[in-house]
């Protein structure tokens, strides 16, 4: 987890870079982060990421997808200032939050998901409310983690078109199909494979599939 949140902050901060001009470190002080947190890893890798990143100097805000995030990776990320918002935030308050912020870090679902990917419920509603802020002057840059919430990573659908288009999609360990066929495809930007140590398991699995 902590490798993957290292990659994660490394590669917004490069994103927030190339947008805002400078170094990598300098481009992250005073950028607004809003960190979409689900209750699985990737809610836990955003947090952790988000927390580095306000190690240099990034002002964070956390809307929870659900009321069971990753505690001890919320706490890390309060630690540093983090303003931690209710999950029945009113949507017209979502879209200020989404309309204000530099960077969108999408944490709401990962890879764990089984059977019908689509976002249900408050995670629908948040996504469905940050949404209109995409089509402004300044939209903020979105990154996914692992895979943009609400598709399907194994075959690539998208059975409910309520997903964040993602400028940036860090995955760990390997590319999943789902990141590279369409529809899915058209919402994950440019895809960065980061290497979280897993490649001799990732091996294996393949050989034993294979085999």
């Amino acid at each position: 987890m902590a490798r993957a949140a290292r990659a994660l902050a490394t590669e917004a901060a490069a994103l927030l870079a190339a947008r805002r001009g400078g170094s990598d470190g300098g481009a992250v002080e005073g950028a607004r982060v809003l960190v979409l947190a689900g209750s699985g890893n990737n809610g836990a890798d955003a947090l952790y990421a988000a927390e580095l990143l306000a190690g240099w100097g990034a002002t964070l805000c956390i809307l929870p997808t659900s009321d069971r995030p990753h505690r001890e990776a919320l706490e890390a990320a309060l630690a540093h200032g983090a303003d931690l918002r209710p999950v029945d935030e009113p949507p017209e308050v979502v879209t200020g939050l989404a309309r204000s912020a530099d960077l969108i870090l999408d944490g709401i679902l990962g890879t764990g998901t089984t059977g019908n990917p689509a976002l249900r419920g408050v995670a629908r509603g948040t996504v469905s409310a940050i949404l209109p802020a995409l089509a402004g002057e300044h939209p903020p840059l979105v990154v996914a983690v692992d895979l943009p919430s609400g598709i399907g990573v194994d075959d690539g659908s998208v059975p409910d078109p309520t997903v964040l288009p993602a400028d940036l999609t860090v995955t760990f360990g390997g590319c999943k199909t789902g990141l590279i066929t369409r529809p899915a495809a058209d919402y994950v930007g440019r895809v960065v494979v980061a290497d979280i140590g897993i490649g001799g398991e990732l091996e294996r699995i393949l050989r034993r599939d294979l085999g």
